[in-house]
């Protein structure tokens, strides 16, 4: 028996037993890479007080960050469907480990802007494996599948908020960098050896939820961005990702703004700074959404639920503009906001894969995600915009791009979507190519 044989889930009758075991070693290396991204924003304001250099600029940091974590996802997620998860997800944890031991020695933007990128692209290998593999194991529960494991992502950051902040108060951010880089970086690496694709044995589960719309054949990515379909998706996930990227870089310097980042929140039967209780309700209400709304659209079809959580999404993004510089209500309508952007991470996977087909799915998901990437060049943006009108110039910009993706998922998307599926031929017999596990 070879090695890969052996490995848990690496196919075959059994491996529909073990896609959750699958699914699990996904979310836990999500979650080991989620502070890359959440925890930022608790590391801007020490290193601004450090180096003085402006926050736009530190903030570019975080834009090569993700740019480099999405953009070269497509890339990754072809070497996953090539050669399988386990080489590229080995990779991304070496590359994780040494962003943030870097971060901790950086005493330039050049070197800064460096670490970033090495960052982003560890990130983007894990993250961009973890989610196509979990397409490929539940074609029946995609939306399932894509929200749990995103959810690792979403909420991973959640236990380690109060960590991180207390570390960096007492040791410096630079001991924060270095020591939570070693233990993320290593924790993704030791999992890689266990992850595999279903093999040629696997029995594909049938999709209980027959309204679903489902494409009959399996797109290339070449293929895949020659259709209308694609591109309104993309659109989409550019103005739903940028006002939540917005918010997750900037939730402290708006705390800050508004004068409260230090003001103690009693709730829940906690009492924390509001800064501090928000990051960590947030990443919480983060990470459930994902597979609460991806399970939902499983039941009511990916549009209507992409209307509902987008259009949530627009209005809270108003009351938090307009009630935010409460302790309270910033805790809570930042909850609110957070609650209706993480879903985005779980609809739009679900989504291509529905759509695209199992058999180049990491790909394809890994192509539409570049569109984080796509939106996170505005967040420098949104520093200089606060700095001439204010917040709520930030605010109003962000909702009103959300409410415009809401009217689009059901005016133009569903429609479009439907039609193409519906004229689509199916994949001939026996042309999918089994993955390797």
């Amino acid at each position: 028996m070879t090695a890969d044989a052996m490995q848990p889930g690496a196919g075959g009758s059994g491996g529909s037993g073990r896609r959750w075991l699958q699914l699990l070693f996904g979310v836990v290396c999500m979650s080991m890479i989620a502070n890359l991204q959440y925890g930022w924003t608790l590391f801007v304001n020490p290193i601004h007080d450090k180096f003085h250099w402006s926050k736009a600029e530190i903030q570019i940091a975080f834009t090569i960050f993700v740019l480099t974590e999405t953009w070269l996802v497509p890339i990754e997620g072809y070497l996953v469907d090539r050669f399988g998860p386990r080489p590229v997800t080995l990779v991304g944890g070496l590359l994780v480990g040494i962003s943030w031991v870097l971060n901790s020695q950086a005493d330039t933007l050049t070197l800064l802007y460096i670490s970033a990128a090495i960052g982003g692209t560890g990130a983007g290998a894990v993250y961009g494996t973890c989610v196509g593999n979990a397409l490929k194991w539940f074609p029946d529960r995609r939306g399932l599948a894509a929200g749990v494991t995103a959810m690792g992502f979403g909420a991973g950051s959640a236990l380690t908020v109060i960590p991180i902040a207390t570390m960096i108060k007492a040791q410096g951010y630079e001991a924060t960098f270095f020591n939570f880089g070693i233990v993320q970086g290593a924790v993704v690496f030791v999992l890689a050896l266990f992850l595999a694709q279903p093999g040629p044995g696997f029995a594909v589960p049938t999709p209980k939820q027959k309204a679903r719309w489902a494409s009959r054949r399996d797109y290339t990515p070449r293929e895949m961005v020659t259709t209308p379909v694609f591109w309104v998706m993309y659109a989409m996930f550019v103005m739903m990702a940028a006002g939540g990227l917005m918010a997750t870089a900037q939730l402290a310097p708006i705390a800050k703004d508004f004068r409260i980042a230090d003001v103690p929140v009693s709730l829940l039967g906690l009492t924390l700074p509001a800064l501090t209780f928000a990051l960590s309700i947030d990443r919480v209400l983060n990470g459930v959404t994902r597979p609460f709304f991806g399970w939902v659209s499983d039941r009511l079809g990916r549009e209507n639920t992409m209307f509902m959580a987008f259009a949530l999404e627009g209005v809270g993004i108003i009351l938090l503009s307009q009630f935010g510089q409460s302790p309270v209500a910033f805790v809570i309508l930042t909850g609110m906001v957070f609650f209706a952007w993480g879903e985005i991470y779980s609809l739009f996977p679900a989504t291509c894969g529905d759509t695209y087909g199992s058999r180049y799915a990491a790909a394809n998901a890994g192509l539409l995600y570049t569109a984080k990437g796509t939106a996170s060049l505005l967040v420098p943006f949104t520093s200089v915009l606060a700095a001439s009108g204010g917040w709520s110039a930030v605010f109003v910009a962000a909702s009103v791009l959300n409410l415009v993706a809401a009217f689009l998922a059901l005016a133009v998307l569903k429609p479009m979507r439907q039609r193409m599926l519906a004229a689509a031929p199916a994949s001939p017999p026996g042309s999918a190519v089994p993955a390797r596990p």
